[in-house]
């Protein structure tokens, strides 16, 4: 089965049935009859932007990015959730969350359109966030814990 078969069979997998890590992935795409390895799912995952989302049941699952609206949460609520720490840097904003938390954190700041962040880029448990000129990470680092508190 070729690469174009495969994509097809992890885009109806991620549909049908919530899928939180990679090895739950190969896992599914064994059952279908593919062989895989964690490499190729890994490069499928990137391949096929892939994001993890919040599910209803509370983990997080992958997502394709146009499926991400329907998980989008409000920046207030999504910093006073997973939001531990604030600390600004020249134009870089670094925030932690619970290990595990930053990517639901970051998809949540992505999905907004923030107009003081030009970019994310998560970890397990921490955010980099760059402010849009002409703010500073100081000021928007500022701007969010005001929204965090407003939470």
């Amino acid at each position: 089965m070729n690469r174009a078969e495969r994509h097809a069979a992890i885009q109806r997998l991620i549909h049908e049935q919530p899928i939180s890590t990679q090895a739950e992935l190969a896992e599914a795409l064994r059952r279908e009859g593919y062989d895989v390895v964690q490499t190729t799912v890994s490069r499928d995952i990137h391949e096929l932007g892939l994001t993890k989302v919040r599910h209803e049941s509370g983990r997080l699952v992958y997502a394709f990015a146009e499926d991400a609206a329907n998980y989008r949460e409000d920046v207030a609520d999504a910093l006073a959730r997973w939001a531990l720490t604030v600390e600004a840097s020249g134009n870089l904003v670094v925030v932690t969350t619970p290990y595990g938390y930053a990517a639901a954190l970051a998809q949540a700041l992505d999905v907004a359109h923030h107009p003081h962040i030009a970019g994310t880029i998560a970890g397990e448990n921490t955010v980099l966030l760059v402010s849009r000129e002409p703010f500073t990470g100081a000021q928007l680092a500022e701007e969010l814990q005001r929204q965090r508190r407003a939470a």
